[in-house]
């Protein structure tokens, strides 16, 4: 779990991902379109990556990928990443986060 906020701590943003998983891929374009530039971490390519896929399952993603932090604050996965667009709130928490500018 330490690993994971030490992680989510150096960016606004931050989109735990697993190669080749399309979803992540979308919330991060989703996410890019705003401005903002997300930090990707691939699990499967990371030497803990297995240790920090146990600690999202401990956060509640299942699926475990893709985990969306924005300011430091767990999000949730696709699903609530996108309900948060559709009701207009993903904006203001990337302002609130500093990762884009009004």
């Amino acid at each position: 779990m330490e690993k994971v906020k030490e992680v989510v701590a150096r960016s606004p943003v931050v989109i735990f991902s697993k190669s080749g998983c399309c979803i992540s891929h979308t919330i991060m374009i989703l996410i890019r379109g705003f401005g903002a530039n997300p930090a990707m971490y691939e699990l499967d390519r990371l030497p803990n990556g297995a240790e920090m896929e146990m600690a999202l399952i401990g956060l509640g993603c299942n699926p475990s990928v893709p985990a969306v932090f924005v300011g430091r604050n767990f999000m949730g996965g696709s699903h609530e990443v996108m309900s948060l667009n559709i009701q207009g709130k993903l904006k203001p928490l990337l302002i609130k986060a500093n990762a884009i500018w009004i």
